[in-house]
């Protein structure tokens, strides 16, 4: 249905717009894209099942259409401009990004993109944090991560939710970087991969702890809540556009 795409396009279609020469239009792939980011050492992709369920997950509860086999991309590659939405996920250190990753990072966040960061190495810290506040200092100088407040937008873009959870409980907070008055960047240590992934039965692959399957749909429910804030933004703080809004959505 074009009221289930045209959030994502109108997104989508903005970046691939002010996107370096070299990118590709958007063309017919107008579904909403779990993009993962690839780089070299560590694992990009510690929970595989996470993207096409998260994908699911989105597909089921909204109005928004989505890829149901998420791609996966360099930060140097074109087609990262293609999509409002990337994740970064880990669970171990990973080598520095090449310069031109890290320009296209800069530049993917500074046209409007958004970037989800899930840190899977819930157990203990195994390096990925520390590469992620690398090369988000390197890329962003400028705009540091602060933690985010549990009353911000995001906690309400379509649930209505308390607090961030993922596979396990975790801090009482995310951290974001804020660029031009938005939230570029949400960096969450919950695993929330882990409370997401199945497997090819559909069985839930990770325990969650410590709170079992309620607190999993939470979980479930903030990912839904982050790629509704990544496509909408602060549209429940600007009722004046409220009517606008829900006719968009397909309400």
């Amino acid at each position: 249905m074009l009221a289930r795409t045209i959030t994502t396009l109108a997104a989508a279609l903005l970046l691939a717009a002010l996107a370096p020469a070299g990118a590709e239009a958007i063309g017919e792939a107008s579904a909403f894209d779990v993009r993962t980011i690839e780089y070299t050492g560590g694992n990009f992709r510690p929970r595989e099942s996470a993207p096409r369920r998260l994908a699911w997950e989105v597909r089921k509860r909204t109005s928004i259409d989505t890829a149901l086999e998420p791609s996966t991309a360099r930060l140097d590659d074109p087609t990262i401009f293609e999509t409002p939405f990337l994740s970064w996920t880990g669970d171990a250190a990973f080598e520095p990004l090449s310069d031109a990753e890290s320009s296209a990072l800069a530049q993917f966040l500074s046209y409007g993109g958004f970037v989800l960061i899930d840190d899977a190495s819930a157990e203990g810290d195994l390096g990925f944090d520390a590469s992620i506040r690398r090369e988000l200092s390197r890329a962003l100088p400028d705009a540091p991560l602060a933690e985010l407040p549990n009353d911000h937008v995001l906690f309400r873009s379509f649930y209505l939710l308390e607090r961030p959870e993922g596979r396990i409980r975790g801090p009482d907070h995310v951290e974001a970087i804020t660029v031009s008055d938005r939230v570029a960047v949400i960096y969450t240590r919950h695993d929330l991969g882990g409370a997401l992934a199945r497997d090819n039965l559909g069985n839930w692959e990770f325990a969650v702890e410590p709170d079992g399957e309620a607190q999993r749909e939470r979980a479930i429910r903030f990912a839904v809540n982050v790629v509704m804030y990544a496509l909408c933004l602060d549209y429940k703080d600007d009722q004046v556009h409220a009517p606008f809004i829900m006719r968009r959505r397909g309400g």
